[in-house]
C-alpha cells in the first residue's frame, strides 16, 4: 500500500492514478497540532488496515496529479542517519571511517519537508550545498534492543529521502540541520510491498545529469545492522526515520536546479532548489572548497 499525506495534512492511499482519501476513516484530524496523526496511523496500522481496505470503494477520490503530496511523516521523534555507508562515497570524501565503526547522527524533525517543497539554500557565501540520495526506513512500532534477525518486525515501510548538507568540516548535524534539508516522499510504501529492500536500485539526477547510481546491496552497514545498532542505543518509535546513507556522486546544487531521486519499488520525487534569504551564520564565514575525488 502507498500511503501519502496531501492537501493540508489529509491521508490517502495512492492507487494507479488516483488518491483515495482515508482521513476520516482513520480518525485523523488534519488540523491537529502537533501533526502526530500519521504517527498514530503507523502505530495502529495493522488494526486499521481491514477498515481501510473495506472502505476504499466508498471514500472520496481525486486524480493523483491534482493532489499536492506532503511529507508523509511530518513530526518524527527523530531522523537517524548513517554517515559514510558506501565504500565509494567514503573514498570520494577521503574518509577513513565507515558507518560500521562510526555510528549514526540525528537530523532534527524540523528539517523534514515534502516532495513538493523546495530545498531552500541558506545564505552561506563561499559554501556549497550538496545532495545526498538515500533510502528512508520508516519504523512501525516501539522497539529497543532488537536483534538483526528480527529487523523486519520494526519496519513499517520505505520512502525516498534527500539528506542535504552544507559541505565543510564543522559539526555534521549543524551542517545538515537547516529547514528543508530532509525531503521525504513521495509516499510511504508499506513493507509488505517490497520483497527485498536490501537490493534496490537508486538513482539521483540534478536537472538531466545523472549524479548518483547504486544499489542498497552495496551498503557497508546493511539494513538489519542499522536497525540493530540504532535500537541498541535508544528506543525507536512509530514514525522514526532511518536514513541509510548516500552512495558516491554527491555534488553541489544551485538556485533553479531540480533534484530527482528514484528508488526501485518505491517511486520518485522531483524537488526544486531555490535560494533562500535566511541561514547566515558566522560559523560558515570561512570559505571551504571540498576536496572530493570522484570515483570511476
Amino acid at each position: 500500500m502507498r500511503l501519502a499525506r496531501f492537501n493540508g495534512g489529509r491521508i490517502g492511499v495512492c492507487l494507479a492514478d488516483e488518491i483515495a482519501d482515508i482521513t476520516e476513516l482513520c480518525g485523523i484530524d488534519p488540523n491537529e497540532w502537533p501533526p502526530v496523526g500519521p504517527l498514530r496511523l503507523i502505530r495502529d496500522f495493522e488494526a486499521l488496515r481491514p477498515r481501510i481496505e473495506a472502505g476504499l470503494a466508498n471514500v472520496a477520490r481525486l486524480p493523483l496529479e491534482q493532489a499536492r503530496l506532503e511529507a508523509p511523516v511530518p513530526w518524527p521523534s527523530k531522523v537517524i542517519a548513517y554517515p559514510v555507508n558506501y565504500h565509494a562515497h567514503g573514498r570520494e570524501m577521503q574518509a577513513d571511517y565507515r558507518a560500521t565503526n562510526q555510528g549514526f547522527f540525528l537530523k532534527p524533525s524540523s528539517s523534514v519537508s515534502g516532495p513538493n517543497d523546495p530545498v531552500e539554500l541558506p545564505q552561506v557565501p563561499g559554501r556549497e550545498v550538496h545532495h545526498e540520495s538515500e533510502l528512508a526506513i520508516i519504523i512501525g512500532k516501539q522497539v529497543r534492543g532488537l536483534s538483526r534477525d528480527d529487523w523486519r518486525d520494526a519496519v513499517f515501510g520505505y520512502a525516498c529521502l534527500l539528506d542535504m548538507v552544507v559541505r565543510g568540516r564543522e559539526e555534521r548535524v549543524f551542517r545538515k540541520a537547516y529547514d528543508t534539508f530532509c525531503p521525504i516522499g513521495p509516499w510511504i510504501v508499506t513493507a509488505d510491498e517490497l520483497v527485498d529492500p536490501t537490493a534496490l536500485e537508486m538513482k539521483l539526477w540534478v536537472n538531466d545529469e545523472l549524479r548518483q547510481s547504486a544499489n542498497t546491496s552495496d551498503l557497508v552497514l546493511d539494513i538489519p545492522g542499522m536497525i540493530e545498532t540504532a535500537s541498541a542505543v535508544m528506543t525507536l518509535y512509530p514514525g522514526d526515520i532511518i536514513a541509510t546513507g548516500t552512495p558516491a556522486g554527491v555534488g553541489p546544487v544551485s538556485d533553479g536546479d531540480t533534484i530527482r531521486i528514484a528508488i526501485e519499488g518505491i517511486g520518485e520525487m522531483s524537488v526544486p532548489v531555490i535560494q533562500g534569504e535566511q541561514g547566515a551564520t558566522d560559523v560558515f564565514a570561512q570559505s571551504y572548497v571540498p576536496p572530493i575525488i570522484k570515483q570511476n
